[in-house]
């Protein structure tokens, strides 16, 4: 799943009104933190974190490690947080975030 820049768009204008609820510290991402986050993308689609000071992670990094073990999207990093973005395969189709349309150019 590749998001268009229009829907990066999209998720990062709903993820400003989000709470952070994970956090990166010095153990790094370990097996409790990647069900904590794949548990919060289930139930939530998009969820933002933070990496802690003394973590030996960048953002990015953090970011890109949970995105791989959640089979999730960066979309964005920005300093010490980070968004990600999977689609819920459990919720109500009128809960979901609805992406806008990828359109394609000839």
């Amino acid at each position: 799943m590749d998001l268009t820049s229009k829907q990066r768009a999209q998720l990062r204008g709903l993820a400003n009104g989000i709470d952070t609820i994970l956090h990166v510290g010095k153990d790094g991402i370990g097996a409790n933190l990647v069900k904590q986050a794949d548990d919060a993308l289930e139930a939530r689609e998009l969820i933002k974190g933070r990496v802690l000071e003394n973590s030996l992670l960048t953002s990015r990094e953090a970011a890109e490690e949970l995105a791989r073990a959640t089979r999730s999207e960066v979309v964005q990093v920005i300093g010490t947080k980070f968004v990600l973005y999977r689609p819920s395969h459990h919720k109500e189709k009128k809960d979901r975030i609805v992406l806008t349309a990828s359109q394609k150019r000839d």
